[in-house]
């Protein structure tokens, strides 16, 4: 196989990659705290020969854009979310996750859990149990829970030094082998509110187009020179 078709090749790979990428963005627009992804490449060098150097695309890594999402007002005491750096904490059966999601509740034992029913922790690593008996719950700006018999605990929201080399494992949890510290005093949390999603749906639907553009350039170019070598042995074939 000829160079120019490796390259495009290539180019088709990173393209479909990136496609799958904006994808899951678009089908995550109205997921509570989702961070919009983005691929970065870099310029894979081959030397097939000694004196040959032939430049290809290769998708590197998966980064997330970290700015935070919208808020919207639900009424529910139970939503949280918050403004500024930061994650919840929950328990799971392979330990302690972090989530922006703050879409919570009360199960049936009155523990707070999360919408999978995974119990939200405190800062002390237990779970947050609201007192029997009791019909309001507060929650301040610096994550203290209170009812009227007054406080029961606080939520332990925590922040990473190197976000990005959390991993993402489904149903908006993160995981890290960095030892978690508590969330800066600019982060608070607001009740009542949730963080929506940071992905640009129009310009997702965009960078969709462009990319199935190049795909198909991509595409053209393959078809151009296949055939260039086709005819090439086909004369080839002729003369001798």
């Amino acid at each position: 196989m000829e160079n120019p078709i490796y390259i495009a090749l290539s180019r088709q790979s990173a393209l479909r990659r990136q496609m799958d990428i904006v994808a899951n963005n678009v089908a995550n627009m109205n997921t509570t705290g989702f961070k919009q992804q983005r691929v970065m490449f870099t310029e894979f060098l081959q030397r097939p020969a000694m004196h040959e150097q032939v430049s290809m695309v290769q998708d590197r890594a998966v980064v997330r854009d970290l700015t935070a999402g919208g808020t919207i007002s639900t009424g529910n005491p139970l939503d949280l979310a918050l403004t500024g750096p930061g994650y919840f904490t929950v328990d799971t059966a392979s330990g302690r996750r972090y989530t922006r999601n703050g879409s919570f509740r009360m199960d049936a034992q009155r523990q707070l859990v999360d919408g999978s029913g995974l119990p939200v922790l405190a800062d002390n690593g237990q779970p947050i149990t609201i007192p029997p008996n009791t019909t309001t719950v507060e929650v301040k700006g610096d994550g203290t829970v209170t009812t009227e018999l007054g406080p029961v605990a606080r939520l332990n929201v925590v922040t990473f030094r190197r976000e990005q080399m959390m991993t993402e494992v489904g149903a908006g949890l993160y995981v890290s082998d960095e030892e978690p510290q508590a969330a800066p005093a600019e982060t608070k949390v607001a009740q009542g509110m949730l963080e929506q999603s940071n992905v640009k749906p129009v310009l997702e639907m965009t960078n969709m187009i462009d990319i199935n553009r190049q795909y198909q350039q991509a595409q053209k170019m393959i078809e151009t020179e296949n055939e260039r070598i086709r005819n090439v042995i086909q004369r080839l074939g002729r003369t001798v």
